[in-house]
C-alpha cells in the first residue's frame, strides 16, 4: 500500500466508533472541528448525499404535502403553553435573553421541535372543515442542549436536517390513519436508501411529550445497537385544546381539531453510512451517491486516444442521466481506485488502450468488488443494469442482516445475552411496571410493539403471565 493510501486508511469496522469518526472525515462527509460542541460542518460532498436524501423524502411529501417555513424563534409564552410537551424538553432548550446588550421584554426559544411555532398559526389559518386535511412539512434546523455524548448524525445539538411534517384533521380516526401513513412513506424512503427498518408502537413512557401516542422505526447498527431514525405521533386533540384549533363541521358547530406531527433527521444519512460501508470506506446506494460511476483513463504513452473514449462515454453517460465524473489527474490508477472507493462510488469504469483496442471497458462494483468486462457498443445499458444491481444488493445485503440478528426469546438471561448483539423480540404482558422492571434487568430499552405480529402466544419474562404481544427489545443509541 502506498504511503499516501496508508495515511488515509481506516480502522477496521468492527472497531465501528472509531470507523464511523473516521469514515465521516475521510470520506468528507462532515467535518467534526467546529468549535463549538454538538455542532458539525458538511463537507461539499457530504452536502451532496444530504441533499440526494432529501430529495427522495421530498418527493414523496410533495404528492399530498406542502412544505413551507416557520420562523426559528419562539416566545416564551407560546412555549410553555402545552406542560406535557414542555416538561419534555425543559432541560433540552436554548433561550435568547438578549438582543444585542438590551434584555429582551420576552425570551425566545431556539426551536427543538416546532409544535409551539407552527399551531398558534393553525388556530389562525383553520377555519372550515373545509380547510382539512391540512398537511404541511419544513426541512430546518433545531437545537437541543444535549447533555449526553454528542456524535456527529447521530446525537447533535444543532440538528440540521429537522424533517418535520405537521397535519390536521377532522377525526382521531383521521389522524391516525395519518400516522400509518406517515410510517409507509418513512418505509419507502428508507428502501431507496437500500434500508430496512423496523416500525414499532413505542411503550407510554417513551412516547413523545403531549402524544396520544407514538410510532418509529428503528435500524439496526453494526455495533447491535439501534438507531430510531423516524417517528410518527398522533397528537389527538391535546395541542388543538392548548391552542385553541378548531373548525366548523358540517353541522356548524365548532369542534376541535386532530393532529399529527412525524419526523426524520441527519440520522438516515448516518444510517446509510453505518450500514452499507466497510473497511474501504463509504458504499453508498445509487439513488444517493452524488457520483455514480467513476471513469478511470489507465493511461500510458499515447493517451489521446484513451481520453476521447473516456469522454464519449462520459456523455453517453450523462445524457441517459447518470452522475458521472472522469478521473483524468495525475497518478497511480490503484491511487483513484483507492480514492473513490473511500467516497463510495457504486460503479467505476476502467478504460485503458488494450480495452479499447477489443471495444471494451472494465467496470467494477464497489458493494462486491466484482469485475467484469462489457462492449462499449452497450456500455449504458450495462452501467444503468449494474446499478440497479448494486442498489438492490445493498438493501438485500442489510435485510439479511437485521434478519440475522433479531432474536426470539423467552427469558430474562436469554434478552440480555442476544441484546448485546442485536434485538430480542420477546412476549411482554403490557404492565409498565413489568417492562420497566424488563428494561433495568437486562440493560437495554423496550423499543416498541412491533406493527406486524405473528399471531403466535407466550408468557411475560417478568411477571409469567400470558401475552400474545410482542416487543422489540434492544440497546439504543
Amino acid at each position: 500500500m502506498a504511503e499516501q493510501e496508508k495515511d488515509t486508511a481506516l480502522p477496521s469496522k468492527e472497531d465501528f466508533s472509531e470507523w464511523y469518526n473516521d469514515v465521516l472525515q475521510k470520506g468528507e462527509i462532515m467535518d467534526v472541528r467546529y468549535p463549538v460542541k454538538g455542532s458539525y460542518v458538511w463537507f461539499p460532498f457530504g452536502f451532496n448525499i444530504r441533499r440526494n436524501v432529501y430529495d427522495i423524502i421530498r418527493k414523496l411529501l410533495d404528492k399530498d404535502h406542502q412544505e413551507t417555513l416557520f420562523p426559528l424563534l419562539i416566545p416564551e409564552h407560546e412555549f410553555m403553553k402545552e406542560a406535557e410537551h414542555i416538561k419534555g424538553f425543559e432541560e433540552e432548550v436554548y433561550w435568547v435573553t438578549h438582543g444585542g446588550t438590551s434584555p429582551l421584554d420576552v425570551k425566545l426559544a431556539l426551536r427543538p421541535t416546532s409544535e409551539t411555532a407552527i399551531y398558534p398559526m393553525y388556530k389562525l389559518w383553520i377555519r372550515s372543515h373545509a380547510d382539512l386535511p391540512l398537511k404541511i412539512y419544513q426541512v430546518v434546523n433545531t437545537f437541543r442542549y444535549e447533555t449526553k455524548h454528542t456524535r456527529p448524525l447521530i446525537r447533535l445539538r444543532e440538528i440540521t436536517s429537522f424533517k418535520e411534517a405537521h397535519t390536521v384533521h377532522a377525526t382521531w380516526d383521521d389522524a391516525a390513519a395519518q400516522v400509518d401513513e406517515a410510517i409507509s412513506i418513512y418505509q419507502e424512503f428508507y428502501r431507496a436508501l437500500a434500508l430496512p427498518v423496523l416500525p414499532s408502537k413505542r411503550p407510554e413512557w417513551d412516547k413523545f411529550p403531549g402524544a396520544d401516542y407514538t410510532i418509529a422505526t428503528d435500524v439496526l447498527m453494526p455495533d447491535g445497537k439501534t438507531l430510531q431514525v423516524g417517528t410518527a405521533h398522533h397528537l389527538g386533540d391535546n395541542f388543538a385544546k392548548t391552542f385553541d384549533i378548531k373548525y366548523e363541521d358540517a353541522e356548524g358547530e365548532q369542534v376541535y381539531a386532530h393532529q399529527t406531527c412525524y419526523g426524520v433527521s441527519e440520522r438516515s444519512i448516518a444510517s446509510l453510512i453505518s450500514v452499507h460501508g466497510d473497511d474501504k470506506g463509504l458504499v453508498l446506494p445509487p439513488s444517493v451517491a452524488p457520483i455514480q460511476v467513476v471513469i478511470i483513463p489507465i493511461i500510458f504513452k499515447d493517451s489521446g486516444e484513451v481520453l476521447e473514449a473516456c469522454e464519449n462515454v462520459m456523455a453517453l453517460l450523462e445524457g441517459a442521466g447518470i452522475r458521472v465524473k472522469m478521473d483524468a489527474s495525475e497518478g497511480r490508477p490503484g491511487a483513484k481506485y483507492y480514492k473513490w472507493e473511500m467516497k463510495g462510488v457504486p460503479v467505476r469504469l476502467e478504460l485503458g488502450p488494450r480495452d479499447l483496442k477489443n471495444n471494451a471497458a472494465m467496470l467494477a462494483r464497489r458493494d462486491t468488488g466484482e469485475k467484469s468486462q462489457f462492449s462499449l457498443d452497450n456500455i449504458k445499458d450495462e452501467v444503468l443494469s449494474l446499478l440497479d444491481a448494486v442498489q438492490d444488493g445493498l438493501y438485500n445485503k442489510a435485510k439479511d442482516e437485521l434478519e440475522s440478528r433479531i432474536f426470539d426469546c423467552s427469558d430474562l438471561d436469554d434478552v440480555k445475552e442476544k441484546t448485546s448483539n442485536g434485538i430480542a423480540r420477546v412476549f411482554w404482558c403490557g404492565d409498565k411496571g413489568c417492562g420497566l422492571k424488563l428494561e433495568e434487568e437486562i440493560g437495554a430499552g423496550i423499543l416498541g410493539i412491533p406493527n406486524e405480529q405473528n399471531n403466535s402466544s407466550g408468557k411475560c419474562p417478568v411477571c409469567g403471565a400470558d401475552s400474545d404481544t410482542q416487543v422489540y427489545v434492544a440497546r439504543t443509541y
